[in-house]
């Protein structure tokens, strides 16, 4: 429920027994709403309500092919409100600004129009449970330059801005008949910028189709900067090995050991001294929470913001309040944090569901435990690689149409969660008549 101060005694009158308010719309914080809405859909004592910045959600390991437009928001994006409308739960606009635990209230942050007007002031929102699930963005470490001149793509909305820059320097290079390559720099060779490097060559495959005549894979240089000693240092060695055959055979110049000092309009200087010129520059380097989350309402966090959980994911020192997803520390046995996945944050919202409904009905919560079923790597259409742990201690390494197999069927699990199976099989018919009447990009 929104609550104008002016008039709480009014609007409690309303108030339903329990209210769950569920902050961030991401693959957790979604599928959460979802299996509560659908639980209580039909009851009048408990009510569901799903905040989020954006009005509509894509999965966050798709956001790579939203920078380089395999992937139109508008039309593959799941719109907050017609899902909850379908699913038994409330959705708002809003950003997350303050945490009162003594009122058991948030406050949401003004919403401005596109010239900078007040379009919705700040709102107060009560709960009875809160979730937080808003997720994590990249690390710029302090370095000099980056928030000034480097891309991101943390949301869909710097996800598209890369893509339309991206486009007009390929327009430039197409209406002056240039020599001289486009020149990308990503930094931070993760999951992230490695996926992200594959699919800006797939971009200047494509264009080709489309009128960029002069434009083929020698159009494109792309810079990836690591500073550990491999790329992918979160996965297996072998991983990153076949990882990197592939990157070297698209023409990709991998740097390791590598440490960006400072970055400037035109490039990026690094630990020795050399300036590598760059059109565009993207940062994928490192995860933090967003700082909003620093010990907001007091809450424990640790020095990435995230919320420091306990076995069942409720804050450590308030019963009412869980957290999940990549701003969640939940310490496993072995003293290392679950990392941010999106594998983390569906095992987490299904606990934490099931928790819920266990806490209202005042039985003994779940205790989470994670469970790491693998990683896998899309290089946009030429090949994928993984490491798979689902039904045995031993790791099984897979690679090309078996591994891109099982990457889009992540995808389809994550759908089957928030539509059910028959629908997410409509969506996939649908889907490949879409590959069959749509551009291959997205062209603006």
């Amino acid at each position: 429920m929104t609550i104008n101060r002016a008039s709480d005694a009014e609007v409690l009158n309303d108030t339903p027994t329990m209210r769950i308010v569920i902050v961030g719309g991401g693959a957790g914080g979604l599928e959460l709403a979802t299996k509560l809405g659908r639980a209580y859909r039909k009851s009048t004592a408990v009510s569901v309500l799903l905040l989020d910045k954006h009005p509509f959600h894509v999965w966050k390991p798709l956001f790579h092919e939203v920078a380089s437009g395999s992937l139109d928001v508008d039309m593959d994006g799941i719109d907050f409100r017609s899902h909850a409308a379908n699913h038994g739960f409330e959705f708002q606009l809003g950003t997350l600004d303050t945490l009162d635990r003594t009122r058991k209230e948030i406050t949401l942050d003004s919403i401005l129009d596109d010239d900078g007007a007040v379009l919705i002031p700040e709102r107060y929102i009560d709960y009875d449970i809160l979730v937080i699930a808003i997720g994590s963005i990249t690390n710029d470490f302090g370095i000099p330059g980056v928030r000034s001149h480097c891309l991101t793509i943390d949301d869909t909305h710097e996800a598209e801005r890369f893509h339309k820059g991206l486009l007009n320097q390929f327009l430039k290079i197409k209406a002056e008949k240039k020599d001289s390559p486009l020149t990308v720099t990503i930094v931070g060779a993760g999951a992230t910028g490695v996926e992200l490097t594959a699919e800006l060559y797939k971009v200047a495959d494509y264009l080709r189709a489309y009128g960029f005549t002069n434009i083929d894979r020698s159009s494109l240089i792309v810079n990836l900067i690591e500073a550990s000693g491999r790329i992918l240092n979160a996965l297996p060695p072998r991983i990153a090995v076949m990882a990197e055959r592939v990157l070297n055979e698209l023409g990709v110049r991998i740097l390791v050991n590598t440490k960006v000092q400072s970055v400037g309009a035109t490039g990026v200087f690094v630990d020795d001294g050399a300036f590598l010129p760059s059109d565009i520059t993207v940062w994928c380097a490192g995860v933090k929470c967003q700082e909003v989350l620093d010990h907001i309402g007091g809450l424990p966090t640790n020095r990435n913001h995230q919320i420091i959980v306990n076995s069942v994911l409720q804050a450590e020192d308030d019963e009412s309040i869980f957290a999940l997803g990549d701003c969640a520390a939940f310490e496993q046995g072995d003293g290392t944090l679950v990392p941010p996945r999106a594998q983390s944050a569906h095992q987490m919202a299904a606990v934490v569901a099931t928790n819920i409904q266990r806490q209202l009905k005042g039985q003994a919560l779940k205790p989470f435990r994670y469970r790491d079923h693998g990683s896998l790597v899309s290089f946009a259409e030429y090949t994928s690689v993984g490491v798979l742990s689902y039904m045995t201690k031993h790791r099984v390494f897979v690679e090309g149409g078996i591994a891109k197999y099982l990457y889009v069927s992540l995808y389809r699990l994550h759908q089957v969660a928030l539509h059910g199976y028959f629908n997410t099989f409509l969506m996939m018919i649908v889907g490949r008549i879409n590959r069959k009447l749509r551009p291959r990009l997205k062209l603006h």
